[in-house]
């Protein structure tokens, strides 16, 4: 039987989140402005991107990430579409030829996530939680509707566990499990795996 949710309230979470975010911001700032120049001579097209993910409650918001693709790479999504390993709407394909050289590697180490700690500001996601999604919200099941009760995070269960090429119900399985079990030393063990997923370079969905 799994533990009881707990009761740790939601303006604590924040407070965590907040506290993370002011420590963190001169690093943030002075990192983000390095890569910012770094994508700028690797390619050309824009620094920032944006993709909508579904929130908290099925509210659709912009997820903020740095751009590690070509910059017509929604265009060229089609045309590859038949080496897509995952079912459709994800979107994944082996050694993506839409990723630029400086993108695979913001991928392995994740940091083209590092703008979404703007999404954490706006309240739009949390530090530790069920990774945001790109499946809207009519495409969902009963059952895996349950994910869109919690704030979607940062850090989520199947991406520490580096099962990035996990089907769409497996991974609302585990964000479901996460969500029940949410508590501050699990958010603690998130962090953990997920640093060590980094640090064996796994490459980020």
């Amino acid at each position: 039987m799994a533990p009881p949710p707990s009761r740790v309230g939601p303006w604590l979470r924040r407070a965590v989140d907040v506290a993370v975010l002011m420590a963190a911001a001169p690093f943030v700032l002075v990192m983000t402005g390095v890569l910012a120049i770094l994508i700028k001579l690797d390619s050309s097209g824009p620094v920032f991107i944006t993709h909508t993910r579904v929130g908290r409650g099925g509210r659709e918001f912009r997820l903020l990430k740095l751009r590690t693709m070509v910059k017509d790479a929604e265009q060229l999504k089609e045309p590859l579409r038949h080496l897509n390993v995952l079912p459709w709407p994800d979107f994944k394909i082996p050694n993506d030829p839409r990723v630029t050289r400086l993108g695979r590697w913001l991928r392995r180490t994740s940091l083209d996530e590092l703008p979404q700690l703007w999404n954490v500001v706006r309240g739009e996601m949390t530090l530790v939680g069920p990774r945001p999604c790109s499946v809207p919200v009519a495409r969902y099941r009963l059952w895996q509707t349950e994910r869109l009760e919690v704030t979607p995070g940062l850090l989520g269960r199947w991406q520490a566990e580096g099962r990035n090429q996990a089907d769409f119900d497996s991974r609302c399985r585990m964000d479901i499990d996460q969500s029940r079990r949410r508590s501050p030393s699990l958010g603690m063990v998130l962090m953990a795996r997920t640093v060590f997923a980094v640090l064996r370079s796994r490459e980020s969905y």
